[in-house]
């Protein structure tokens, strides 16, 4: 017997590759975000750091566009992978973790520089891809 899929449930949830190289460097503290992002500029997480930590000494616009360039790597990577705009980007998968951190950061920039209409549409999107992560990002 074949097992059928509900055509009206959506689309499965996306899970980004995840390169080990970036993780270990974390892990060893070998390289900075700033570093990583250099040589990895695809890892959303290294964008997502230096997005949070801009943000965190009051450079706000600085931490826009570390968020955004983060945000638009991991569409990009998204889409690799086969996501087609809509869908659960699981919290649980460690490498959706840096898009999605970077979805919190330019939500939270965008709402710091009164740019309303940009971090209610990133709010709703991160809610929207794993509402884990919404509960867990937004502060």
């Amino acid at each position: 017997m074949t097992e059928r899929k509900n055509l009206l449930s959506g689309p499965g949830p996306t899970l980004l590759a995840e390169e080990a190289e970036p993780y270990r460097r974390l892990a060893e503290e070998s390289a900075s975000p700033t570093q990583l992002a250099a040589d990895y500029p695809w890892f959303s997480l290294a964008w997502a750091m230096l997005a949070d930590d801009a943000f965190t000494e009051g450079r706000v616009v600085e931490s826009y566009a570390y968020a955004r360039t983060g945000y638009h790597r991991g569409l990009d990577a998204l889409r690799r992978a086969g996501w087609k705009g809509h869908g659960p980007v699981p919290w649980e998968h460690r490498a959706n973790r840096g898009f999605l951190r970077c979805l919190a950061a330019l939500a939270r920039a965008a709402d710091a520089i009164k740019e309303t209409e940009e971090a209610t549409r990133c709010w709703d999107f991160l809610r929207d891809s794993s509402p884990e992560a919404y509960t867990a990002l937004k502060q």
